[in-house]
């Protein structure tokens, strides 16, 4: 087991009650079952490395420091002193950090109510020379032998004044204890392990957080032209493009010759603009209709279907975003998503 001092995390212990402690998840909803468009609350993915804090929320304060001129410490009541922002996005776990290739598709589209973060800066004047922001849970613990004093993680402040909040709310409630109560990190268009849960306290700085969140877990190799892994790495940051087929169902059973609607959802952090989708022939992908950007929602997709043939057939959707990066065939975390049906 290994001990992180807190000088090597760059804060210190924050206790708080863990009930439960240690890692904690609730399945996602599988594709078939995401039908709604904004994901309703208990449905809401659920992953925690290191427990659930309790927090009070007259009790709880959040201090702003490092390369500010004014440091602040702000109460839950200094939060509803700022307008109220409301953001649709896309809230997706990239997976495990100790299996960052797997797919996992724990993902969902939520209405997060908060405060945006470039208000709250503002105040606090942060130095020209600023790059990155230090996010702290209270959240404490073991996670795979390594044991932190808090869950760190770090965000370029180039992407503050686009939508990132101090989220309050989700789905027009307050935060459940799992979802980070009372206050937590809201970053729309990047994984969530990068929306800090249960936030206590943030730091602007020079570099990257040193953390093993931001320095042993969740970066990704850099790929060559030849696709082979390289030294380098790049941080698990913005939402790669991805889909997911919500009808038909996995293994269901399809009549010759009867149209049918494949539908699903698309995202990616910048929108998609185009989903393709694949039915008889495995290597032919057919250009499905797509509804229009709108933020950091996922997007639906949609294409009529007349079976040709009897027999097992594999239906599967390809994202492309608005750069023009296509969703993998396989091998990483957003991989294609197949669905088995039977015509019959």
């Amino acid at each position: 087991m290994l001990k992180l001092s807190s000088d090597q995390q760059g804060g210190a212990v924050k206790p708080a009650r863990l009930d439960p402690q240690g890692p904690l998840k609730r399945d996602p909803l599988a594709p078939h079952q995401m039908r709604d468009r904004l994901t309703p609350a208990q449905s809401v993915i659920v992953l925690c490395h290191l427990g659930v804090p309790r927090l009070e929320q007259d009790r709880w304060s959040l201090t702003i420091d490092g390369m500010v001129e004014h440091p602040r410490t702000l109460r839950f009541d200094d939060l509803m002193r700022y307008p109220k922002a409301e953001v649709v996005s896309v809230h997706q776990c990239c997976g495990s950090p100790l299996a960052p290739f797997e797919p996992t598709r724990r993902v969902c589209n939520v209405r997060w109510g908060g405060v945006r973060l470039a208000d709250i800066l503002a105040d606090c004047r942060p130095s020209a020379a600023a790059q990155y922001i230090w996010s702290y849970g209270a959240d404490f613990g073991e996670f795979s032998g390594v044991v932190v004093d808090a869950y760190v993680k770090d965000l370029p402040i180039s992407r503050v004044e686009a939508d990132v909040l101090i989220g309050y709310e989700m789905n027009g409630s307050a935060l459940p204890a799992e979802h980070g109560f009372p206050a937590r990190l809201v970053v729309p268009g990047f994984y969530g392990t990068n929306s800090v849960k249960w936030l206590t306290r943030m730091t602007l700085a020079e570099r990257r957080a040193p953390g093993p969140f931001t320095t042993r877990w969740y970066n990704d190799p850099v790929l060559d032209g030849a696709g082979h892994e390289t030294r380098e790495t790049t941080p698990v940051w913005s939402i790669a493009p991805e889909s997911l087929i919500v009808s038909p169902t996995p293994h269901e059973t399809i009549e010759l010759s009867a149209e049918r609607e494949i539908w699903g959802w698309a995202w990616a952090d910048g929108g998609i603009r185009s989903v393709y989708v694949r039915t008889d022939d495995a290597a032919t992908w057919r250009r499905a209709e797509l509804e229009p950007s709108r933020g950091r929602e996922w997007q639906r997709f949609s294409m009529r279907w007349m079976p040709g043939r009897r027999g097992a057939v594999a239906l599967a959707s390809l994202a492309e975003a608005m750069g023009g990066l296509l969703q993998p065939i396989s091998g990483r975390r957003n991989a294609i998503h197949d669905v088995p049906v039977n015509v019959i």
